[in-house]
């Protein structure tokens, strides 16, 4: 029976990666009671190596002719209904923010943010990584434009991918220099989880440019068929504009 759907194959990546996931977040607890980390690093790289492994065969999927235009308008639903997602899950960070800082309660001295408690200065190393995101956000845009025009985006997506990694050195430096924990208070709580996670995703989507970048060497990409680019390129915006609202808000306002 024809239709125009990719019906796939039997495959055991979802489940390998959910306990692979599952493993490293389980060794994340050890590490921070015990300081074990070697568990942590295996089940990252085993994360890491099972995500190579199923973008690969999604890669060849499409190379194989089976994403057709009909798969194509699935994959670009997939992509917003998971951007939402995230929207939706810092959404709910940044309430907790706001539910903290604006209506500060009395066990917090009711006032915001708390004393005694030696802050980073917003205009020292935050202000440095916006204008590495903002810059990276640039270099994307530019290898987009360039791939549109049938011209090589070679060099503007290696920038990308270094002001990526800059960006999440520069960030584990700032955590390593922070005169408060995640352990102190409702605003070193916040402020850990919202820049954490937020670092989370810079990771993985400089991961997923440098994905997209490898695909790029190989001739997977031309002017009128880049998907995967697409997304990751829609993706990185999404982080830059969260990184906007967490340096504004946690950073700048709460200093």
């Amino acid at each position: 029976m024809f239709h125009n759907f990719h019906i796939l194959s039997l495959s055991s990546y979802a489940f390998n990666l959910f306990f692979a996931s599952a493993g490293m977040l389980s060794s994340l607890v050890m590490f921070f009671k015990f300081g074990l980390y070697e568990l942590f690093i295996f089940t990252l790289f085993s994360v890491l190596f099972i995500s190579f492994a199923w973008g690969k065969d999604i890669a060849m999927e499409g190379l194989s002719g089976y994403h057709n235009f009909f798969v194509m308008d699935g994959f670009k639903f997939g992509v917003i209904l998971f951007v939402f997602s995230e929207f939706m899950f810092f959404f709910c960070i940044f309430w907790t923010f706001f539910d903290a800082a604006l209506v500060p309660v009395h066990e917090l001295g009711e006032t915001w943010s708390p004393f005694g408690m030696h802050l980073v200065n917003p205009f020292g190393v935050p202000l440095l990584n916006t204008i590495i995101l903002l810059s990276s956000g640039v270099t994307v845009t530019w290898a987009h434009h360039s791939l549109l025009s049938n011209k090589s985006c070679t060099n503007s997506m290696i920038l990308t991918c270094l002001l990526a990694a800059y960006f999440t050195g520069i960030q584990v430096m700032e955590y390593m220099e922070a005169s408060f924990s995640i352990a102190d208070g409702v605003f070193g709580s916040i402020f850990y989880l919202s820049t954490g996670f937020h670092g989370i995703h810079v990771l993985c989507g400089g991961l997923f440019l440098a994905f997209n970048f490898l695909r790029l060497l190989k001739n997977h990409f031309n002017y009128n068929h880049h998907l995967g680019l697409e997304f990751a390129i829609l993706y990185w915006h999404f982080v830059d504009v969260v990184w906007l609202f967490l340096f504004v808000f946690v950073y700048w306002w709460s200093y």
